[in-house]
């Protein structure tokens, strides 16, 4: 009796592995020194860490012992209820079966990645198996350019081009080729779509293409209605897929910065290489009006040592020890051209450093400019209208450049003639009547010089092209003439058109030598650097006019863009010089 009692005594406080005669056994839980592995004991001196893993791993089936589960709390063994126990052993079972589950599910899948990577794999090595060769048997094919699809139509060509779309189904392949040129769609079938390089085609991918040009059937569309069915192709430059892919680089959410940054890029795009297609066939028709028109095309130079529009805006460098600038404006030396070479005009580059982030201003712009001899006020203005309006006719008479116009601007129309006149002084009491107020927020008067907002303003509802005359001589270069009669104002001209606003200025020039120089002394400009220009005055002056007009904005108009930065191949506005 005293042995067993002894006995019970020494096994009150047993753990998990203590003879099966013990009445209880204690099994302690500790979260913070605990530890949850099979091999703890469960003793005060190694305890477990959960409730759930203790109750789970402790074998209660000896009904001979009571086994007491203590958690220790602030420090204290407390004892863990019955029904604890049991939710913290069922909890553990869930999770164990869950966990179960989850390994299962786990293995399975990568036993299905498994098996795709060697499906991929054999697909891999199957495609490389297919080597694609000419078939002699057919004529020689004929290189073209994508714009001569449509004469090329049933012969067997050779096209070369970028990746614009793609797209795969049901065992074919179907690309729209880019070239600058046009677009075409072309078709690979057969075993041409089941080699590696047609599986592994990306955007911008360079290629040649071999095949037949057909007509679509009915109900069916594509660039000028007609695809290619490819024979055989190579491909030249494989484009990144993955992070570093073409529409990776440029979606619909990419920033203004980061566009102007990817410039190169964004050129490809439809939009972007639309407008430029545009330009060019605007500065095509602005040459042949000229031409038509009997003005001789100069170039005069970009590095100059006088100021056109006042010395602020003027880009300076160093020129051999000489300081220079970048040129605000050729008109001083197509003036020089006149008693030579008759009425010129050129299209050059102009730079103006002026701090502006405005939709409409560029630090570089092309500028087409002009100066005719003997002419009147009145004169220059029908020049400006004419000139304008032949080009335009020209241009949406260009069937290769007008339905590009009508794609981007759909309601764009050629102005109706005559254009709007409105005088300066007419403008100002437009402005006050319609209430609209000048930078200051007050009534507009005369002298004022017209915000751009005001007048962009003013433009957009009258809602037609407007010649703005006669500015104030305070507000206009020294070179401007004064009108005879009102010698508060000079024969100047802004062209305005509506949603741009400016996109002329001209005006005839002093050609009396005495005011000239006064011009000089007035605008605190020295007169020496200017001799070549002055000497105009002294031999042979005569009455002469002319203009700049900022190619830009004229496109900005045709085009419907925002603003000019869209215009131009790579603008440079202030704070960007980059790409």
């Amino acid at each position: 009796m005293a042995e067993a009692t002894t006995l019970a005594d020494s096994t009150a406080a047993m753990s998990l592995k203590t003879d099966s005669l013990a009445i209880d056994v204690h099994i302690y839980v500790d979260e913070a020194t605990g530890v949850d592995e099979t091999a703890t004991s469960g003793k005060e001196i190694e305890p477990f860490k959960t409730l759930e893993f203790a109750a789970y791993h402790t074998d209660t089936t000896n009904k001979a012992n009571n086994y007491i589960f203590k958690q220790r709390r602030e420090g204290k063994w407390e004892d863990a209820t019955s029904t604890a126990v049991k939710k913290a052993k069922k909890g553990y079972e869930i999770a164990l079966r869950k966990g179960a589950k989850q390994a299962e599910a786990a293995a399975r899948l990568a036993e299905e990645e498994k098996k795709r990577e060697a499906s991929r794999l054999a697909a891999e090595q199957e495609a490389k198996s297919i080597v694609l060769k000419q078939d002699p048997s057919l004529p020689q094919a004929k290189p073209i350019k994508l714009r001569d699809t449509t004469s090329s139509r049933g012969q067997r060509v050779k096209v070369n081009g970028w990746v614009h779309r793609l797209r795969s189904q049901k065992g074919m392949t179907f690309i729209e080729l880019r070239d600058g040129t046009g677009y075409l769609q072309c078709v690979l079938t057969g075993d041409l779509p089941k080699t590696w390089d047609a599986q592994n085609l990306t955007l911008e991918t360079s290629m040649s293409i071999w095949g037949v040009i057909a007509p679509l059937p009915e109900g069916k569309t594509a660039p000028d209605n007609h695809e290619l069915t490819a024979d055989y192709f190579e491909v030249i430059g494989q484009a990144p897929g993955g992070d570093e892919a073409f529409s990776n680089r440029i979606t619909k959410d990419t920033g203004a910065d980061l566009k102007a940054d990817l410039r190169h890029l964004v050129l490809r795009g439809e939009v972007a290489s639309a407008v430029l297609k545009v330009r060019a066939g605007v500065l095509r028709a602005f040459r042949k009006s000229y031409e038509d028109m009997g003005l001789l095309e100069v170039t005069p130079p970009c590095m100059v040592q006088t100021q056109v529009e006042g010395g602020s805006t003027l880009f300076a460098f160093d020129y051999y020890g000489e300081k220079a600038y970048l040129t605000q404006s050729s008109q001083l030396y197509l003036e020089t051209c006149l008693p030579a070479l008759g009425d010129v005009f050129c299209i050059q580059e102009s730079f103006r450093a002026e701090k502006s982030l405005t939709r409409r201003h560029l630090s570089e712009y092309t500028h087409i400019e002009a100066e005719l001899a003997f002419i009147t006020f009145d004169d220059l203005l029908s020049h400006l209208e004419e000139l304008m309006c032949r080009t335009i006719d020209t241009v949406l008479a260009d069937p290769k450049v007008a339905p590009i116009i009508k794609e981007l601007n759909p309601t764009f129309e050629a102005p109706a003639r005559p254009f709007l006149r409105m005088t300066y002084e007419d403008a100002i009491q437009w402005l006050v009547e319609h209430q609209i107020p000048n930078e200051e927020g007050e009534p507009h008067k005369f002298g004022d010089d017209i915000a751009e907002a005001a007048e962009r303003r003013m433009t957009d509802i009258i809602g037609k092209p407007i010649f703005l005359t006669k500015f104030p001589v305070e507000i206009k270069a020294f070179y401007m003439k004064r009108l005879d009669g009102d010698p508060r104002v000079t024969e100047s001209v802004d062209c305005l058109m509506p949603g741009v606003g400016e996109i002329v200025g001209g005006s005839m020039r002093l050609d009396n030598l005495d005011e000239l120089m006064g011009g000089y002394k007035r605008e605190g400009i020295d007169a020496e650097p200017y001799y070549w220009f002055t000497d105009q005055r002294k031999y042979g002056t005569t009455p002469h006019g002319g203009y700049g007009l900022g190619l830009e904005r004229f496109l900005a108009w045709m085009c419907a863009r925002h603003t000019v930065r869209d215009c131009s191949l790579y603008p440079r506005w202030t704070g960007r010089c980059t790409p």
